[in-house]
């Protein structure tokens, strides 16, 4: 009997230990595949497509679209909102030969830059109507809340626009919106028909004549090959009657105070759009203007001389002392051309937010986070939208097979005072000392033969980082097309 239990104890013993190992061996297995899934999750990087277009605008949204033109504008990725101190809206306008962009006014400040094409721009400046002819390479302000229109006068030339929208505060970041004073989206048209005979001392008739017709969106043809309409009576009036009538479409209160002036001429009675423009009624200006139009001229960047220059490209830069209407759209303007294989320095912004439209070639831009890590890393060519948010490191590098052209807009008025990481004109030229060589834990003569070692500054040579041509596969409208 004795032998029997001390078996069945050895048995029971070694069923537990049998049971321990094979339990050890699943806990070991465990603890190894947990391991090595998080040493897979250590290793893994994000998947390069989210850091090539993070700060890239890809997106295009169309806002406006007619057989005569159409508008687009560029969307904002995945971006979180505390990474920019201000948004801003990148705008591309097409206007076919002959055609009108209607009467309107913006909740936004409106910068426009005439990519390539001619036109006649209209608008209501301290109670008067400008007109200008603008051409390739000028630059205007429209502030927010000022009526203008647009019609492109070039012979058989497609007409192209880039512009920059500041997003207005009251609407949220991601919208702006269009107020047209005519056309099918007036903002008449929401008017109760009893309302508008009242406001207008317009009879029914009438009234329902404006408003009951379905006509052409906001951009319209206005040449002969197409039904004459409103706006190409409009403008077939004489200048002295036009300025008389947009005067009559905006005409602005008399300001009782010398400070609220421009918030004034913001508040139109709309009577006078309907007895002017629309029902063809004369109307007799009380102001003191005197028809000629006072607004502000443009700029032509394609004029001015660069600021910068050397054998590897040139820069410009426009702040709100070199054009004051720069000022009330709180924004700057620049225009950089880097020759095949050189680089715009690294270098930081440290008062806005740089957005850029590249115009003609193709290269390579790359933006750092400030823990530094790589934020963006990706080829870019014509027609590509990028920005790069103040305070972050950043470079352009052109291609080997060709020069490398942008232009765009940054957050400010002020002059731009970049802070370069490389070249003679470095931050760490002017910071050399044991400091600085402690910081990089090698020595002082060390540190200061790398930083020495380059000649030049600002735009640089660059053979070994530059790419060679960018093979983008990537599908989107090229809206600086030249064909017309």
């Amino acid at each position: 009997m004795a032998n029997i239990n001390t078996l069945l104890l050895l048995l029971l013993v070694f069923i537990c230990n049998g049971v321990a190992l094979t339990m050890g061996s699943v806990e070991y297995e465990e603890r190894t595949t947990v391991k090595k899934e998080k040493r897979t999750v250590r290793k893994e990087r994000p998947p390069r497509s989210s850091e090539s277009s993070l700060f890239l605008m890809h997106d295009s949204k169309s806002v406006v679209k007619t057989e005569a033109g159409e508008m687009i504008v560029k969307k904002y990725g995945d971006v979180g909102d505390g990474i920019l101190e201000r948004r801003m809206h990148i705008g591309f306008i097409t206007m076919e030969p002959k055609s009108l962009f209607i009467p309107q006014y913006l909740d936004s400040n409106l910068a426009i830059f005439i990519r390539r094409g001619e036109a006649n721009l209209g608008v209501i400046y301290k109670n008067d109507l400008g007109e200008r002819r603008i051409k390739t390479g000028d630059v205007y302000i429209i502030p927010a809340g000022s009526p203008f229109y647009l019609v492109n006068v070039g012979e058989g030339q497609r007409l192209h626009i880039i512009c920059s929208i500041e997003s207005p505060d009251n609407f949220g970041a991601d919208s702006f919106h269009s107020f047209y004073l005519g056309g099918r989206d007036s903002v008449l048209s929401g008017f109760r028909p009893e309302i508008l005979e009242a406001a207008f001392n317009a009879s029914r008739t009438e009234v329902r004549k404006i408003f009951s017709k379905e006509v052409e969106g906001p951009i319209v043809y206005v040449d002969d090959s197409h039904a004459p309409s409103l706006w190409t009576k409009f403008l077939e009036l004489k200048k002295e009657e036009k300025v008389q009538h947009m005067k009559g479409m905006l005409q602005l209160h008399q300001e009782e105070e010398e400070e609220e002036e421009e918030e004034k001429q913001r508040s139109w009675p709309w009577r006078k759009v309907l007895e002017t423009l629309l029902l063809g009624r004369e109307w007799k200006h009380k102001g003191k203007g005197k028809g000629t139009g006072d607004s502000p001229d443009s700029v032509n960047l394609y004029k001015r001389k660069p600021d910068f220059r050397n054998n590897y490209g040139w820069s410009i830069a426009l702040d709100g002392k070199d054009y004051a209407p720069l000022k009330t759209a709180r924004i700057g303007i620049y225009h950089v051309n880097l020759t095949a294989g050189s680089m715009m320095a690294p270098h930081v912004n440290p008062i806005a937010t740089e957005y850029g439209i590249v115009l003609s070639g193709s290269g390579r831009i790359q933006i750092v986070f400030p823990n530094g890590t790589s934020a963006m890393n990706t080829e870019i060519k014509q027609g590509d939208v990028f920005f790069v948010p103040r305070h972050f490191p950043f470079c352009q590098i052109a291609s080997r097979n060709g020069a490398l052209e942008f232009f765009g807009f940054t957050t400010s008025a002020r002059r731009n005072r970049p802070q370069f990481l490389a070249g003679t004109a470095s931050i760490l030229r002017s910071m050399m000392g044991p400091e600085l060589a402690a910081a990089f834990g090698v020595g002082e003569d060390t540190m200061r033969r790398v930083v020495d070692a380059q000649h030049e500054a600002v735009i640089l040579p660059s053979p070994s980082a530059a790419p060679g041509d960018v093979d983008d596969k990537r599908i989107s409208m090229n809206v600086l097309d030249e064909r017309v």
